[in-house]
């Protein structure tokens, strides 16, 4: 793997202007068990039911200083349960220095058969947008003339920041990370909605769609870690090579896998050097 660290101007806020305490709760497992020394659970009270929550524990680094906070996009005909089993490696990767905090898409996939309501009726697989409206199916690869979806996904992560923030960045996979990629070009127009600092996309690509093309006019100057596989068949690399070109100094971290989040030693080399930046 290639790894392209660059230096950034954002600049992380005071430790204790970045992490308000929350109300602790007892973790999954054994509902009496107390948390460990060293660690610390929290929950956002008066959740909306639609927004879904990871309950594992958050380990503070050493010295203190708490982890970063990390929302989690997931990809197209994935919810926020399936991603975060696909994510176990590199959460516990990331373990000590980031917590990821994933959401569910607003919009559910037609299938055959309807998945069972859980978490607020989320289940089942889930898409950020459609490509082809009528069949209510995604193509990234498709030049879309008209799509739906976009803006409630939009109220929905606008939600999510104001439900379950802050946070420090977004980490998102496969259409998760070209919805990153918008939403870091609206933080540039000045967005309130949307208040971090930095951007992890891995597998991402630029929509298609005629009406997101107004995202892409400007570079975006929010720092960003671009992951790509070098076999990846669903987002080839070249289309995540092309989404980053759209960004100010972007790095770019390459691994000789296909379409999944990467979490090897390599990786997570990467990870932790870039999210080092914004730990400071």
């Amino acid at each position: 793997p290639s790894w392209a660290p660059h230096s950034w101007t954002a600049l992380a806020p005071p430790l204790s202007t970045r992490w308000p305490m929350k109300t602790p709760i007892q973790p999954h497992g054994n509902a009496s068990s107390a948390p460990r020394s060293g660690q610390r659970h929290f929950r956002q009270a008066g959740l909306p039911k639609f927004l879904l929550k990871a309950g594992y524990p958050v380990t503070a680094m050493s010295g203190g200083k708490p982890p970063l906070r990390l929302l989690g996009l997931h990809g197209y005909r994935q919810n926020q349960r399936s991603f975060h089993e696909r994510t176990g490696a590199l959460r516990k990767a990331l373990r000590g220095r980031a917590e990821l905090v994933s959401v569910s898409a607003p919009h559910p996939v037609p299938g055959p058969e309807p998945a069972p309501p859980e978490h607020g009726g989320r289940a089942g697989p889930r898409s950020w947008w459609f490509s082809r409206p009528r069949e209510e199916a995604f193509d990234a690869l498709e030049e879309a003339a008209s799509c739906r979806g976009l803006e409630e996904s939009l109220d929905s992560l606008a939600g999510a920041f104001a439900e379950l923030g802050p946070f420090d960045g977004l980490l998102g996979f496969s259409q998760g990370a070209a919805l990153v990629a918008i939403v870091c070009a609206l933080k540039q127009r000045g967005d309130p909605r949307f208040p971090f600092r930095f951007a992890v996309v891995i597998a991402g690509f630029k929509s298609r769609a005629a009406a997101h093309r107004s995202y892409y006019r400007e570079p975006i100057a929010v720092p960003t870690l671009h992951v790509l596989g070098d076999t990846d068949r669903v987002i080839p690399p070249g289309l995540s090579r092309e989404l980053a070109s759209h960004f100010v100094d972007p790095a770019v971290l390459t691994h000789p896998g296909g379409h999944f989040v990467p979490a090897s030693a390599p990786q997570k080399r990467a990870y932790l050097e870039f999210l080092a930046k914004f730990l400071k």
